[in-house]
Formats: C-alpha cells, sequence, structure tokens
C-alpha cells in the first residue's frame, strides 16, 4: 500500500521504477566491449572497400524518415511532439532513408558514385518477432548512383566478408527479385491497391489465399498463371532456367540476367533462388538478397535495390545497399579480451601521478584501489627505493 509523505502519495514498492520497456535490454561491459570491437572492425573494413562513414541524428522530422509514406516503417516509427517547432518528430527505424537523405540533398554536389556506411541505434514502436529487441544496433553500407550488377555484387561481397568478420559461419546466400512481381502486375493492368494486396499476401507465402484472389479477379490468364507459378519458383540456381516458363517481359528478362550475374560472381556460394521472398520494405525496387544462417530464425542480413528513394528528399538516383543487426550477432563474437589491469593505493596516487598518467598514455589500464574492492588486477604500482615501478600483485 501506498504511504503519504508531504501530502504526497509514495510507493513503498519502487520496483516499476527501473525496469525497461518489453524488448528492451541494457548492454553489459563484457557484451558492450565485443560490439564496440566488432563495430570498429567492421567500420575499419567498409572503409578500405571505399565507404565513407555517415553519423545521422536519432531523430528528425517524421516526414524525412519515410514514416508517413511507407507503411512497414510507420508502424515501427515513434513519433513525439517537438517541444520548439510544434512539428512532429520520429525516432528512426531505419538508418537507410536517413543516408539516402544524405547522398540526396547535403551531397548533391557529387553526381558521381557516393559510398557511405553507418552505424547506429534505431528504434522499433514494436518488435520484428518474439525474441526480437526493439533498439537494433543497425551497421550497414550504400552505394549511390550506380544502376549496374556490378554495383549489387559489391555489397554482396561487402555483406558476405562483414558477416565473417563477425564470425557468422558460412551463410546461405538468399536471392529474390521485386521487380518480377511489379513486372507482372502491371502488365496484368493491375491497380496499385490490387498489387499492394496481392504482394502482401506474397510476402505472407499464403498460396492458397494467392490462388483464390486470383481466381476473384478477371486477369489475363497468361499473367495469372504466372503470378500464380511465383511462389513455386524456389530452389537453387535451377530456377533461373524455371524463369523461362514466365511471360518474355523485358523486365523479367533483366532481371534474370541480373540473378545470373550475381550466381556467377559467387561460384562457390550457397545460393538460395526465391521469387516469392519479398519481404522488404516498400522502397525496393530490384534484386533482392540476404544471408541466413542454421543458427538464426530469420535473415541475419539484408539488403537490394532500391532505386529513386532519394526523390523523396529532392534527387532521385540508382542506389543499392545492405545492414544487419550488430547485436543479432553478439553471441558469434570472440570473448572480450581481460582488462590488465594495474592497481595503486590511494594514499600513493598523488604521489605517483605522473607515473599514473604516463602508464595511461602507453596504453596501460591504472585504477586507484579506494580499499572497497577494485575486481581482478594483475599488477600494482608501487614505490620501490624511491622508484615507482610496476610489480605482479600477491
Amino acid at each position: 500500500m501506498p504511504t503519504r509523505r508531504n501530502g504526497a502519495l509514495i510507493e513503498k514498492n519502487t520496483m516499476q521504477s527501473w525496469q525497461l520497456p518489453e524488448h528492451i535490454a541494457d548492454i553489459l561491459p563484457t557484451t558492450a566491449r565485443q560490439l564496440e570491437s566488432a563495430k570498429e572492425a567492421l567500420l575499419a573494413l567498409f572503409r578500405v572497400h571505399g565507404y565513407e562513414l555517415v553519423s545521422p541524428p536519432l531523430t528528425e522530422y517524421s516526414h524525412s524518415l519515410l514514416a508517413d509514406a511507407d507503411p512497414g516503417l510507420s508502424l515501427k516509427t515513434i513519433r513525439v511532439v517537438d517541444q520548439l517547432s510544434g512539428r512532429q518528430l520520429g525516432l528512426r527505424a531505419d538508418i537507410t532513408p536517413q543516408v539516402a537523405r544524405i547522398d540526396a540533398h547535403l551531397l548533391s554536389a557529387n553526381n558521381g558514385i557516393n559510398r557511405l556506411c553507418y552505424a547506429g541505434t534505431v528504434l522499433h514502436a514494436r518488435p520484428d518477432g518474439a525474441l526480437s529487441t526493439r533498439e537494433p544496433l543497425q551497421i550497414g553500407a550504400e552505394l549511390y548512383g550506380c544502376d549496374e550488377v556490378a554495383a549489387d555484387i559489391e555489397l554482396i561481397d561487402l555483406m558476405l566478408k562483414s558477416l565473417h568478420t563477425v564470425h557468422v559461419g558460412k551463410p546461405l546466400l538468399a536471392l529474390g527479385h521485386i521487380g518480377v512481381f511489379y513486372a507482372l502486375a502491371h502488365a496484368a493492368e493491375l491497380p496499385a491497391a490490387d498489387a499492394e494486396e496481392l504482394l502482401a499476401l506474397m510476402q505472407d507465402k499464403d498460396t492458397a489465399s494467392i490462388r483464390r484472389w486470383l481466381a476473384g479477379r478477371e486477369l489475363p490468364a497468361e499473367y495469372a498463371a504466372a503470378l500464380q507459378l511465383l511462389p513455386e519458383l524456389y530452389g537453387g540456381r535451377e530456377v533461373l532456367d524455371a524463369m523461362s516458363r514466365l511471360p518474355a517481359l523485358p523486365k523479367i528478362e533483366k532481371a534474370r540476367a541480373t540473378l545470373e550475374a550475381v550466381c556467377a560472381a559467387f561460384p562457390q556460394a550457397d545460393i538460395h533462388i526465391d521469387l516469392s521472398e519479398l519481404r522488404v520494405d516498400s522502397y525496393h525496387t530490384g534484386l533482392l538478397f540476404a544471408a541466413y544462417h542454421a543458427d538464426w530464425p530469420d535473415a541475419v542480413a539484408r539488403g537490394g535495390r532500391y532505386n529513386g528513394l532519394g526523390k523523396h528528399f529532392g534527387r532521385a538516383r540508382p542506389a543499392t545497399g545492405f545492414s544487419f543487426d550488430l547485436r543479432d550477432v553478439a553471441a558469434c563474437l570472440p570473448p572480450a579480451q581481460n582488462m590488465h589491469r594495474i592497481a595503486v593505493a590511494q594514499a600513493d596516487a598523488a604521489a605517483a601521478r605522473n607515473t599514473i598518467e604516463r602508464l595511461r598514455r602507453e596504453g596501460e589500464c591504472v585504477v586507484v584501489d579506494f580499499g572497497g574492492g577494485i575486481g581482478a588486477c594483475d599488477r600494482r604500482l608501487v614505490c620501490i627505493d624511491g622508484v615507482w615501478q610496476v610489480v605482479a600483485a600477491n
């Protein structure tokens, strides 16, 4: 029961005051060091491949985050009112649109290739799954200004190298192409609302509902049959040959050529192609790629082509990229190295100040022992014959 103090009700049980929201968790020291080391290694990998680091803000006006234009992002975006302007702010749920804004606006003087990378926290209004965090640490790379499949291949290669860097074993490379679906929907003259409804069924892999949906529409038989066929076009590289069963539309032929080029670029990779694997944000426009592993229930990393996203910010450009949640791979990271610490007694700290600062400049961890316990220290700083020396701890 609450008690009253100075006229105010005070709860005796204060446990709720420190509990975190669902799907939000602290990162403790050991894991934090692992993640920070992994982030540094990944950003170094991106840097030697020519990708420059950008760091967009955690919050901006919600329309800039595509929260009003993308239904999926809209559901994930947490909104608040800006007390300075009275306008609606959004907490970013995806960094990719922010990087597209940077390319379109702040880096608009460069009409050539922009290679950009990032690493930062995003916040989701609801988790992607029962075991998902609502605060992923998103890290990724994006390439703007090139519409050739060579750019997609570069990003896939970088994605696979990134997973190797964070000790994810050989993943399965999954490929899809949302352009095939849109080519068929356009040829069948599906209204935009109907196309989005059918796309949702494709994303859910609901083949029975797809058949019923198509049966209830008066579509040209050729395109209705092709749309019904899409969920069956999955498997290994043989799917490329099976695509000959689809109508010979120019955009489908281009999609097939793109998939063939990617498969040829990774001859040793375990590749799975699925033309109905369309679980993407609405801004994707072409090739889709993802990495799967037996230890994860869903994709470890995802990417794809999203030409024209920059139009929302004033400059439409071809673009491709990938990202993943660094926190999701924490269990694969090597153990954090133990800090080799040097203890110095509080009574000696002032006299040993110069030596302490020199050791710290050299990269040593020196902690002052206040007598309450400082954890594991394998050495101590003591004065022997008037000289401060580091000796083994007793």
